[in-house]
């Protein structure tokens, strides 16, 4: 499996928590995107890729807490549309309305 692949519900799911919950960290992608204990190290290089693209700001004092950065904040302009985003994670978007 190639690596975009594994990475690809960190990185769904850390920019759903952003927008819906204002805060994204390590524990709250590994629970929306169901990854399996041990993948905490993946979750935090994607959490610092995101840092580097400014998709996230990191929040002071606290390690991989990270809020929507300036990327992220100037896509939500276009008012995108998340009502159809699962609650049982991001990686189970409904497609039909």
């Amino acid at each position: 499996m190639c690596r975009e692949t594994k990475r690809e519900p960190a990185w769904v799911s850390a920019i759903r928590l952003a927008f819906l919950e204002g805060r994204v960290d390590v524990d709250g992608v590994m629970d929306e995107a169901n990854l399996i204990p041990g993948r905490e190290g993946t979750v935090r290089d994607v959490l610092s890729t995101m840092e580097e693209r400014n998709l996230l700001e990191p929040v002071a004092g606290s390690e991989y807490t990270y809020v929507p950065g300036p990327v992220l904040i100037e896509s939500d302009r276009y008012n995108l549309d998340f009502t159809k985003a699962s609650d049982g994670g991001a990686h189970r978007w409904r497609s039909s309305g």
